[in-house]
Order: structure tokens, then C-alpha cells, then sequence
């Protein structure tokens, strides 16, 4: 009897595990449904959203003076500094502490900026929405620790702050993405995202690589969800900058977060990347804001563009259908006549044609590249399945 009494308490509390778990995966992807487009977030931001503001907020007289200076563009609606300073390594300024919200308020009152910072913790929570922050975001350092995201998103619960969560710092779209669901299961509803890129340790012009293609992905996959881009982070420098910025506003995200200092030379943290308020209006100004829908007039021009590329695409598909039905007659040739798969001298021959006659029509080469390499990959594939069932046949006979 005592054991039938345990298995049942066994059978129960794994039951109530499984009913807790689909509870929680069902709420979290419905969560992500309710969120709300940044122009919804009742904060008066009808247009992109611009933050700027230093990296750092070091003392009251900079943060004052660069609030003050970043103000005259109106363009510019959010101030940002950073409070709390997630270092690599011990030693480097970890950030001014609560203080520094007091600054912030501060140059609220003054230029009317909404007001930002990072949060890594319940503390740092707390902290702002007793100084009326008015949007927090999740840095790259904490999303990509679930732990961490969870004691943030539960120290949210109750409020409906407006916060934006960064990409990781790996480039894990499914952390990205677990960061934005545990902060909206909290019940926060006005939530966006940062694209910031990713670190890496090969040597390459940006600071943290853009992979632009996972920005993509999550606007594919949640339409709702406005994504907002730093330029400064993925840059890494100023000379980058406005590169960053335009390719960002061409793929239709919907605002900058750019470091804006009075001095950046001297800054405590991130000088490098740190733009003058003057330097930022002269971003502004060179960068053209595209809008995702036309006028009814170039609607209609616009339309028969994207039916031509529909049409483009079909018959493309239709030729690398025939392509591989092609493929898997040579994989029959090859297996009745004894022939390997690959060789090498016939795709080197490929390669070197169709990349001349590609680069030729106007194609980039490693775009021709990459392209022969998928076609090949797959015609491989299907050649080698066809060998293989040659292989069945004869081992059923």
C-alpha cells in the first residue's frame, strides 16, 4: 500500500510538472502576441525612436550639459546613460550607482527627454522605478543568462514599464528571444528589442559583428515586436557610424540608440564610439528615414516591381527544380557505372566559370560563391541517396 501511496504521489507531482511547464511555454509565446509597437507605448513618440546620451554617466555637470546639447535636435526623445557599468574585467569604472538616476531626473526636468538605463538586477530595478526611469533595457552581458533575466523580469511584476532587451552577447537568437518572452510572461506589454550585434574574436572592422540575418529572423518571426538598433556598439568607433545607422533604417528598424558625449576624448568608458551633440546632428542630417508603406500613388508602381520579382523567384525555383532532376540522373549514370560522387576537377571548373560569368552579369562574388556551394551541397546530397539505394537494392536481392 505504501508504495502504491508513493507512485501515485510520484505520478501526481510529475503531472502537475508537465501541466506547470506547458503553462509556462503556452504563456510566454502567447505573451509576445500582446506587445505593442513603440508609437502605442503612450510615451509621444510618433516617429523613430532616438536615444542618445553618454555611455556613462560620469558626473551631474556632464550629464546635464550633454542632455542639454543633445535636446536642440528634436529629433532626439529619449536620454541615455549608463548607471551601472557590467565591466570585463575588475578595476574599470563599474558605473556612478544611484546617483546618477538623480542626474537623470534631473536633465528630465530641464529638456523634457524621456529617460533610460540599463538594469542587470532586481536592485538596479527597484532602484529606477523608485526614481521614475521612464524605459529600462536588459544588456547583452545579462541576456544571456536566463537567471538573470528571470530576477529582472520578476522584480517587473506589477508594472508596465516600458523596456527593450539587447541581444546576447553569442549569437544565440534563441536567448534573444527566451530574454523578451520571460520579461513579457512578467506582464510587461510595451517591450522591444536592441540589436547591438555580436562578439567574436575574428578581426573585423566592427566592434561586435552585425549579423544583420539574425535582426531579421526576429522581425520575421514577431512582427509586432519594433527592434531598435546601437550603432555605436556594433561600430565600435565613430568613422562607422553612419554605415550602421542607414543599413539599420533600411531594414526598417525603428530607432538609433547612439552614445552621445560633451567630450568624447576624454570619457571614462567607450570613448572611442562616443559621438559630440553637434557630431550627432550631423549623423542625423546625412542619414535619409525610409517609410515601410508608400503613398497610393507609388503603391501601385512598387506592387508591379514586387509581382515581376514573385514571378522572378518562380521560375528560378522551376530551373533549380529542373537542376536537381538533372543531378539525379548523373547520380544514376554514376552509380550504374561505377563513378564517384565528386570530382574535384569538374567543380573546380564550375566554380571558376560560373563565378567569372556571374561577376560578369553584375553578381558579387561571394554571393556566386555561396550560391554554387548550396547548389552543389544539395546535388551531392541527392546523387548520394540515389547511389544508396542502388547499395538497398542489391543488399535486398
Amino acid at each position: 500500500m505504501l508504495i502504491d501511496k508513493l507512485n501515485l504521489e510520484r505520478k501526481n507531482f510529475v503531472l502537475s510538472l508537465y501541466t506547470h511547464f506547458g503553462n509556462f511555454l503556452k504563456n510566454s509565446r502567447m505573451s509576445l502576441e500582446n506587445i505593442k509597437r513603440i508609437k502605442d507605448w503612450g510615451l509621444g513618440i510618433n516617429d523613430h525612436m532616438v536615444i542618445s546620451g553618454p555611455c556613462s554617466a560620469e558626473t551631474e555637470e556632464q550629464v546635464l550639459t550633454t542632455a542639454r546639447d543633445v535636446a536642440k535636435d528634436k529629433r532626439v526623445n529619449v536620454l541615455r546613460a549608463g548607471i551601472w557599468k557590467p565591466r570585463t574585467r575588475p578595476g574599470s569604472f563599474e558605473g556612478i550607482g544611484e546617483v546618477g538616476l538623480e542626474w537623470l531626473n534631473k536633465a528630465k526636468a530641464e529638456t523634457g527627454l524621456l529617460t533610460a538605463t540599463e538594469v542587470a538586477n532586481a536592485a538596479h530595478v527597484e532602484a529606477c522605478l523608485k526614481a521614475g526611469i521612464d524605459i529600462l533595457w536588459v544588456g547583452a552581458r545579462t541576456t544571456v543568462n536566463p537567471f538573470s533575466v528571470q530576477e529582472v523580469a520578476d522584480a517587473l511584476k506589477g508594472v508596465d514599464i516600458p523596456v527593450l532587451v539587447k541581444n546576447p552577447i553569442n549569437p544565440d537568437i534563441a536567448l534573444w528571444q527566451g530574454g523578451l518572452e520571460r520579461i513579457a510572461a512578467a506582464g510587461i506589454t510595451r517591450l522591444g528589442a536592441i540589436h547591438r550585434g555580436f562578439s567574436t574574436y575574428e578581426k573585423t572592422p566592427f566592434r561586435n559583428l552585425p549579423k544583420w540575418d539574425m535582426a531579421i529572423e526576429m522581425m520575421r518571426k514577431f512582427p509586432q515586436l519594433d527592434i531598435v538598433n546601437d550603432p555605436s556598439h556594433i561600430a565600435g568607433n565613430r568613422e562607422l557610424l553612419p554605415y550602421v545607422c542607414q543599413k539599420a533604417l533600411d531594414l526598417n528598424m525603428e530607432g538609433l540608440m547612439i552614445e552621445s558625449h560633451i567630450t568624447p576624448t576624454v570619457a571614462w568608458s567607450d570613448a572611442a564610439q562616443q559621438v559630440t551633440p553637434s557630431g550627432l546632428t550631423e549623423l542625423l542630417d546625412g542619414l535619409t528615414f525610409r517609410k515601410e508603406n508608400v503613398e497610393t500613388a507609388d503603391a501601385n508602381q512598387l506592387e508591379a516591381l514586387r509581382r515581376e520579382i514573385d514571378e522572378l523567384d518562380d521560375d528560378i525555383f522551376q530551373k533549380i527544380a529542373s537542376r536537381m532532376k538533372v543531378a539525379d540522373q548523373i547520380g544514376e549514370y554514376k552509380r550504374e557505372n561505377s563513378v564517384t560522387i565528386l570530382q574535384v576537377g569538374r567543380w573546380e571548373e564550375i566554380v571558376n566559370k560560373r563565378i567569372a560569368l556571374g561577376v560578369a552579369m553584375g553578381l558579387d562574388d561571394e554571393f556566386v560563391k555561396t550560391y554554387l556551394k548550396l547548389i552543389h551541397k544539395e546535388s551531392i546530397r541527392r546523387q548520394n541517396i540515389v547511389m544508396n539505394e542502388g547499395q538497398a537494392e542489391l543488399a535486398g536481392k
